[in-house]
């Protein structure tokens, strides 16, 4: 099966954004256009709607936002000052690619710095630990279970207490034994908490979760991909204000 990003996750906000009035630009880290998961072409995700799920499998096949694909590096040489916030959707990727990508940590330092609006979904949020000096590293010992090692490695990370979600523990091991049939190399909320993060998870799986601090937006699985677009688009109108 092809793991990539989750459809919902990717063009419920993307969707809400377009239609709040706000440009996307699309990048990756190669340049080359996301892969979408093959679990979640599916109109569960869209809450048994036919036309929304219709809606978003023709949006990210044909709408240019989706094939203009840019890498992430062009997108950094091109000047950040001009992007009004950021948004990094779920699947696995973010823990393959974009935790330990160089050039994701410094498009992420530049919307921290900047205080502006930086949203994060399912296992999304785990990319803001790309912003540490040496993400490889720390990745590495959250693999060998080095805990000490890997508190040390994210000392002064600039989302140190910062309240927020992810992809829980125990949602991860219902994906891993009914979707994936393999386990992850390492636990999502362990691995934000051991950089520093506060990490909340519902107690109820699968219940759309948004968490709130100051530039950051976090939202913990599939099932809060409009409540999350929904605190973006605030986020995005209130600071243009």
């Amino acid at each position: 099966a092809t793991v990539g990003q989750y459809l919902n996750e990717t063009a419920v906000p993307a969707l809400a954004l377009l239609d709040a009035g706000y440009d996307i630009v699309l990048a990756t880290p190669n340049g080359a256009k996301p892969h979408i998961d093959a679990v979640s072409v599916s109109v569960d995700h869209f809450g048994g709607d036919q036309t929304a799920f219709q809606r978003a499998k023709d949006f990210f096949a044909s709408h240019p936002a989706m094939n203009d694909v840019r890498s992430l590096r062009s997108v950094v040489e091109g000047g950040l000052d001009g992007f009004v916030g950021v948004f990094v959707p779920g699947g696995h990727a973010p823990v393959v690619d974009l935790m330990q990508d160089h050039d994701a940590g410094t498009i992420l330092r530049h919307f921290h710095t900047a205080a502006k609006p930086t949203a994060l979904l399912c296992h999304g949020p785990v990319a803001v630990v790309a912003t540490l000096d040496d993400a490889p590293a720390f990745r590495k010992a959250l693999e060998e279970g080095d805990d000490a090692g890997a508190a040390d490695l994210a000392r002064d990370w600039i989302y140190s207490g910062y309240r927020m979600t992810v992809f829980s523990a125990s949602e991860e091991k219902i994906a891993e034994e009914q979707v994936l049939k393999g386990e992850l190399f390492f636990d999502m909320e362990k691995a934000l908490r051991s950089a520093g993060g506060d990490v909340s998870v519902t107690d109820k799986n699968f219940a759309s979760n948004v968490v709130v601090d100051r530039e950051l937006i976090t939202g913990q699985n599939p099932a809060s991909d409009q409540a999350m677009a929904d605190a973006l688009i605030e986020a995005l109108d209130r600071a243009a204000a």
